[in-house]
């Protein structure tokens, strides 16, 4: 059998590599010590995400307080993951009473005929695709820059309806209550009154 040949000679590596060789690695090391640091020290410093960033999601509000949400279902035909699962009801605009003679609650939770009673978005499946943004006709349902969802139980990443709606701003009012700045169609055109009564 035949002594296969090797890179290094039979007398080891020659001076020249002996000292060659540490002085060529710290070159490296020194020359990368005095560059501008690219990390990102996460948790302290923040850095701002893109416009357009796809974060956790929101149900809007009309400048009333009621919720664009009309119950459609579309987002939930829309997610790829299966993540968001929506309930319509009716809404109600004249006093009710319940199944027990008593006055149920009433009134107007959103400007269409329909209104999302339950909403709820699996952060555990979504893919934050942003396909459900498409398909929402109201524009109820858009994408916040907030990215930090990590949490240590697996039941708060499954948000209600709760989480996801935009707080009340001042001059808003918490539904449910009547439509106060026109009818349906000035809603939907966005074409409101301005002093409410």
């Amino acid at each position: 059998m035949a002594d296969k040949p090797t890179d290094q000679s039979p007398q080891g590596p020659t001076l020249k590599e002996q000292l060659w060789d540490p002085v060529a690695g710290f070159g490296v090391t020194f020359r990368t010590m005095f560059r501008k640091v690219v990390t990102e020290q996460y948790p302290k410093e923040k850095l701002p995400t893109a416009p357009r960033f796809h974060g956790r999601h929101q149900l809007n509000r009309w400048p009333d307080g009621l919720e664009k949400c009309v119950g459609c279902e579309l987002c939930a035909w829309a997610c790829p993951a299966d993540a968001i699962y929506v309930e319509g009801a009716e809404n109600i605009d004249g006093p009710v009473t319940g199944a027990d003679g008593d006055a149920a609650e009433s009134g107007r939770y959103s400007a269409g005929e329909r209104y999302g009673r339950v909403y709820q978005i699996n952060y555990l499946r979504c893919i934050l695709c942003g396909l459900c943004i498409e398909a929402c006709p109201t524009r109820a349902l858009t994408m916040t820059n907030e990215y930090e969802l990590a949490d240590d139980s697996r039941a708060s990443l499954i948000y209600e309806k709760s989480d996801l709606l935009a707080p009340l701003l001042p001059g808003m009012e918490q539904p449910p209550h009547a439509m106060l700045l026109g009818n349906d169609d000035d809603y939907y055109r966005g074409e409101f009154k301005e002093d409410r009564s």
